[in-house]
Order: structure tokens, then sequence, then C-alpha cells
């Protein structure tokens, strides 16, 4: 196999290759560092490239291919992961320079796995300053560009992530999502991103932010998807909200062949721009000549979140309110501003913000076995790929630091708690990707990804953009 079919290969033909040994893992780390050489530099998708550790681990693969020992699922598949975990040896910059650039000692749990399965840990990719925003800029880094198109934002906060993996820079990404961070860039990108329910993966160190954050892939096919998340999915006493199940590697199978799926446009108050609108309807087609059944329907919950999710956004940043001035022209002046809008959140205020946020997640959840649908079909975002440097597209009204008004249809599934999958649909009048989401009640995570990649079955989409 030629290095550019090497470097492009999903996970799961990489691993094949390597049981085979019709390919080594350090031909295959060589062809995608070879790849992220020469496409790196118009993306600015790392903040550390860790090539030389990566190719020690390569060689410690090939070792253990010709000794003829038990090789794991990813064994010599190369992985990023997002710079809010840790990667031993490196440091966790979280997208601040007001981070500690130590390294870190140990890695977080999922990297463990990751490695313990045989994944070639190549680096830590970019992200916004705490996550708090889903667009891909960062006072450390600078932008993150989008891989089809240099200038276009990639997307947030897992940036770099679904930054390396639209433009065939290794198959397989960690992001985290806590209000679309992971189907966010994966719309931008035209990539594959999936936020599992919380506690599927477990998350080291539990963040104090409401049971807001969740890990999960950013890839090229639900099937790699489905094997990274078979890999990092499972209880661990470090995360106590880490639930027990584990799921197998494969897609599982049944198609969209009876299911009953609900698809709301807007969520009843979202706004969409009108191309990005027109390429979700149009995908429907397909899902119903997979065998579904889709009816337009608007969730009574919807129109609830924006005011919710700001609060619950603006109470988890909050912590950085009475930062000093010095830190503060140091900082995103988004995150700065979104802080200083709730500098006066209270903590009566939060309770109750929380506990609407409870009810909420309950409305969400009881809907699909109420109403009767398996599952909800909306736009993954409401714009396509904007401007670099900006939260907001330039014909959107402006605002400070409120990107949410472009991304309410995410954020519903992390206040739920159920999974929920970016899949790319269609283009823009751009030729921007566009994807689609499919979200499902708590605990839905096989059917998520079987409906997605029978939709994708269905209507596949070339997600290399440049060779």
């Amino acid at each position: 196999m030629a290095t550019p079919d090497l470097a492009t290969a999903s996970a799961v033909e990489m691993a094949a290759m390597v049981r085979a040994k019709r390919a080594s893992p350090v031909e295959i780390t060589q062809a995608v560092l070879s790849r992220i050489e020469a496409k790196n530099p118009s993306l600015n998708a790392f903040v550390a490239l860790d090539a030389e550790g990566a190719m020690a681990a390569a060689r410690a693969a090939e070792d253990a291919v010709m000794k003829g020992a038990e090789l794991g699922p990813l064994h010599g598949v190369p992985v990023t992961i997002k710079d809010v975990q840790a990667v031993k040896g490196l440091p966790t910059r979280r997208g601040s320079r007001l981070s500690d650039p130590t390294a870190a000692t140990a890695d977080a749990v999922l990297v463990g796995r990751l490695r313990a399965a045989g994944g070639i840990i190549l680096g830590k990719t970019t992200s916004t300053e705490h996550g708090w925003t889903a667009v891909s800029d960062s006072p450390l880094t600078g932008s993150t560009h989008n891989p089809w198109m240099h200038g276009r934002t990639a997307g947030g906060s897992s940036s770099g992530a679904a930054s390396l993996c639209g433009a065939g820079c290794g198959p397989l990404h960690i992001g985290t999502d806590g209000a679309g961070s992971i189907r966010l860039p994966a719309h931008f990108c035209g990539v594959v991103g999936f936020k599992p329910t919380y506690g599927r993966v477990p998350y080291t160190p539990v963040p104090n932010n409401g049971g807001l954050s969740h890990a999960g892939p950013i890839t090229r096919s639900v099937a790699d998807s489905a094997l990274m998340f078979s890999v990092i999915a499972g209880p661990h006493p470090l995360d106590h909200t880490s639930l027990p199940d584990v799921f197998p590697a494969e897609v599982p199978e049944g198609g969209l062949k009876g299911l009953r799926i609900a698809y709301s446009p807007d969520l009843g108050h979202a706004r969409v721009d009108p191309d990005v609108a027109a390429a979700v309807e149009a995908s429907l087609a397909a899902l119903k000549s997979a065998g579904a059944t889709v009816e337009h329907v608007t969730p009574p919950w919807g129109p609830e979140g924006p005011a919710l999710e700001r609060e619950m956004w603006g109470g988890a940043f909050r912590v950085f309110t009475g930062k000093s001035k010095a830190d503060e022209a140091l900082m995103d002046p988004g995150l700065v501003a979104c802080t200083d809008a709730y500098r006066d959140f209270t903590l009566d205020m939060a309770q109750a913000a929380m506990g609407r946020r409870f009810a909420y997640a309950a409305a969400v959840n009881s809907w699909f076995t109420e109403a009767g649908f398996d599952l909800l079909a909306t736009p993954s975002a409401s714009v396509a790929a904007f401007q670099v440097g900006r939260q907001l597209p330039p014909h959107w009204p402006q605002h400070a630091w409120d990107w949410l008004v472009w991304a309410e249809f995410s954020y519903p599934f992390d206040l739920s708690h159920g999974p929920a999958i970016s899949v790319p649909c269609g283009f823009s009048h751009e030729g921007l990707p566009v994807g689609l989401q499919l979200a499902g009640p708590r605990l839905a995570d096989s059917l998520v990804l079987r409906a997605a990649a029978a939709f994708l079955a269905e209507k596949p989409f070339e997600v290399t953009p440049a060779k």
C-alpha cells in the first residue's frame, strides 16, 4: 500500500493491516506524520506534536508484532488528544496562557486506555481557552483553520482534533463536549463527531462544572467512532459518574428500518441559515429511503433551552471572575466578557438554574418515550464555517461573547446527558460541510451509532477535502 493511502486509511483498516502484517506501525506512523508535516502549517492544529515519542511507540508496537505478542484493538493506530486531557510527559495548557506549562506526570484515564489498546499518541491538539467557545481561536495558539477553506473556523472547542481529522491527518481524535464541542467542529470540518451518554467515557479529573463535560471520538467514519468508543468506554474508580457498560468494537447491526425519527429544523426557536437548513432537509430522504419513518416536530422543551444554557454556561465560567487586569489581558476577550456578564450570578441563582436543568433533562429524555420517537434529527449547527477571529458570522447580529445563538441544537444533549452524533450530510452555498445531528435519550448510544452508520451508507460523504 502506498504511503498516501496509509496516511488516510481508517483506524479499522490500519489495525487490520497491522494484524495481517501488511503494514507496520512504523510505516503507518511515518505516513501520518508526513501528512501532518505537509498539512499542519496551514491548519495550526497542534499545541504539542510529539513526533519523537510517537515513533518510539511505533517501534515498540512493531517489535510486539514481530514477537507474536497479543495485540490490542488499536495496535499501531495513531491517535491525537485534545489539550484538556492529560498526556504523560506533555503539558496540559487548555488553550490558556495562564495555564501551568509543567508536563503531566500521568495519563488521563482515557489516554491510558488508548495506549493500552496499542494506540500511538501523536500529541496534543488545540482547544479554545478552557473550552469556553465553539470557534477555533485561543490566546495560546491563535487560530486553527478549517481544512476545507483556510481562514474559516474549524469550530471548537475541539478545534485541532476536527481540523486534523478533516484533513486526513490520522483516523482517531479525542474531543470533549460541554455544549457541542465534539459535534460542532465535526459539522464545520465535514467529519463524524460522537458525544456519548454522560458517564460512558471516564473524564478525569471529574470537572466541577455541573456535569457538562463529555469525552468522545472525532473520526472520519462511524465504524472508527465505534472502535474508539469501545476502547475508552467503561467504568473507572477515578470518575464516580462513570457507567458500567462496555461496547463492541463494531457498529451495531439493524440499520434504520423500522425506526421512528423526529425531525425539528429549529427546535421551535433557533435561527438557521437557509443553505444549512436546505442541506439538512435534503438529507432526510436518505433516512427515509433506508427505512426510517421521519416526522416533522417541535419538541415542547426546545424553547426552554436558551435561557437555561446561558445560565449554566455563565455559572460554569464564573470561576474566572475576579482575575487581575494583567491576567485578563492574557485571556480571550470573549471569555472575559462572558464572566463579566455573570459577575453577579449568585449561589442561589446557580442552585435554581441547576434545578431547572434537572427538570429540562427529564423533559428531554422522557419526551422520546412519551412521543414514541427513537431518535431526533436536527441540523448540527445553524451556520457553516465562517471567518476565524469571530464569535459569530458577519451576517448575524453581533455580541461580545454569545456564540451559543448558532449552537442551539447541540447543548440540549449535554444538559440531558443523552448521546448525539454529527455526521456530514451536504454543503453550504460556498461548498463548506454541513452536519446532520442524530440524538437520542440517555443510554441510547448503540442506536445512535447504528443510525449514523446507516445514514452514511445511504448517503456517503467524501470526508477528506484535499488528497
